[in-house]
């Protein structure tokens, strides 16, 4: 796991995942701007060439969850999801899902 700290750009998270060789992207965003800013990191990840899922968890609307499921975004978790576990089980299914392996039972 890498933790980059808040208030990155969509390039600096492209360049990181680059850097680092990570397996999933996420951001959690609680300042209302989901819907401007996770295009913008989606994009440049495309352009960076870095092909993983990108989950994102906050305070999102369910209308704008599903335009960001539509827009490439693999997971939406809000307040509503607090099972941690089954969130991680999600998240390790989504890597092996990728990597055309099936995750542990």
């Amino acid at each position: 796991m890498v933790y980059e700290g808040i208030r990155l750009t969509p390039s600096q998270i492209a360049k990181s995942a680059v850097d680092e060789g990570v397996h999933v992207v996420g951001l959690s965003i609680l300042s209302g701007s989901h819907m401007e800013l996770i295009p913008d990191v989606i994009r440049e990840l495309e352009e960076a060439g870095v092909e993983v899922p990108v989950i994102v968890g906050g305070i999102i609307p369910v209308a704008d969850e599903k335009r960001l499921l539509e827009q490439g975004v693999a997971r939406v978790y809000t307040p509503k999801d607090f099972q941690v576990t089954q969130m991680m089980s999600d998240i390790v299914d989504l890597v092996a899902e990728r990597h055309g392996a099936a995750a542990a039972a």
